[in-house]
């Protein structure tokens, strides 16, 4: 986007801001001083929990994959069942929190990007709950390879936008949902998905996701009494890591580990530069432009990654791994073999990597794998690539 304006706030050391024209940054100051009168609203936090608890189903359960554990040796492997949530994925929790701030800030209409199409869904899910009209822009390509959640949005009432622009992928959806807020900022909230985008948006987001780890810190003292060694969460945009890693971030002694596709490693591979309106670590072709990326989990497709994230990395607090597709794929049959449980592609790059890291551990440490979403999604999508 163009570089009108950059705001003082939404800094994680050198990463994060606001970059965007001028009369879009006024949008997101109004934004953001709605989501900081209300993120400590008594009324608010009441209404938000209540359909945490009666309408996603929370708390998630923390659950000890034991068979997995007998199978790998070494650490306990502990799963934060996310997968388990109302509309299949850790997205409702960002989308819930999201949608009652554009309630009370008077919203009619909604849009959104999604990838994998999750958190389409869960968007759709909302809005056809609190009655707006909703539109979700999602790549051409990932709508091809995620045709059931494209049929899952369409049935709860959204329009889904096909965008062709570009490889057709998340980066070009987020592309063309930002240049309808620039169009239709005056009636038009956009709750973005992942822990990326222009401060308020990865501030907001870390803080309506924070739940995951609220909770398994507290399930795991409960279950070990201790921490764990080691939180896992795959990372795209880095909603989910960040919401998994959030509460562990004081305690020095818990690694916070995420895992990245081989094709798709901004905080591996990338360097720091703009995109989407803020700065993080992006993957540059020879030209300066944010290179083509690739990743079998659409959710993952992005060439950027939350502001956060690269702080955290740059400050050491935080390591990132990269996991090939072949190991991805393993690790999708195996926990559905062992565990009896599914995941999302994109939680199964989680999965490849404890595969490889419980082993070193030792048996009265412990891991957590955020399981961020289930793999019905994915299923017919794995079959044509295993047959």
């Amino acid at each position: 986007m163009s570089t009108a304006q950059s705001a003082t706030q939404g800094y994680f050391g050198q990463f994060g801001g606001s970059f965007v024209p001028e009369e879009l940054q006024n949008v997101l100051a109004i934004l953001d001083e709605n989501f900081q009168k209300y993120k400590n609203d008594e009324a608010f936090n009441k209404e938000l929990h209540y359909y945490f608890e009666e309408y996603v189903g929370r708390k998630s359960p923390l659950y000890f994959a034991e068979n997995l554990t007998s199978r790998l040796g070494g650490a306990k492997i502990y799963l934060k069942r996310e997968d388990l949530n109302h509309t299949g994925s850790h997205k409702i929790n960002n989308v819930l929190g999201q949608i009652l701030l554009a309630k009370r800030m008077g919203a009619k209409r909604v849009i959104a990007e999604t990838g994998a199409g999750q958190h389409g869904v869960a968007t759709a899910t909302a809005c056809a709950m609190f009655g707006m009209d909703c539109t979700i822009y999602m790549g051409l390509e990932d709508t091809k390879r995620q045709a059931l959640n494209v049929f899952r949005m369409e049935l709860l009432g959204a329009k889904v936008i096909a965008v062709a622009e570009g490889q057709g992928r998340l980066k070009d959806a987020v592309d063309a949902a930002f240049a309808d807020l620039v169009t239709n900022y005056e009636n038009t909230f956009y709750l973005l998905g992942s822990a990326v985008g222009p401060h308020p948006f990865p501030q907001m987001v870390k803080h309506f996701q924070q739940i995951i780890s609220q909770e398994s810190r507290e399930q795991i003292l409960e279950k070990e009494g201790k921490l764990p060694t080691a939180v896992i969460a795959c990372i795209g945009g880095g909603s989910n890591a960040i919401g998994s890693f959030a509460n562990y971030i004081e305690d020095k002694e818990v690694r916070l580990i995420g895992v990245e596709p081989e094709q798709a490693a901004s905080l591996n591979e990338g360097v720091p530069a703009e995109l989407h309106g803020f700065r993080c670590h992006v993957l540059l072709d020879a030209d300066g432009n944010p290179k083509p990326t690739y990743s079998i989990a659409a959710g993952l497709d992005y060439p950027g990654c939350g502001p956060e994230h690269s702080f955290l990395q740059e400050s050491g607090r935080a390591e990132y791994v990269t996991i090939s597709n072949d190991e991805v794929l393993e690790a999708f049959q195996l926990l559905s073999k062992e565990e009896g449980i599914i995941p999302a592609l994109e939680s199964a790059h989680a999965v490849a990597y404890a595969l490889k890291f419980a082993p070193t551990l030792n048996p009265d440490e412990s891991i957590i794998i955020n399981i961020s979403g289930r793999g019905d999604k994915d299923v017919e999508q794995v079959f044509a690539m295993l047959k």
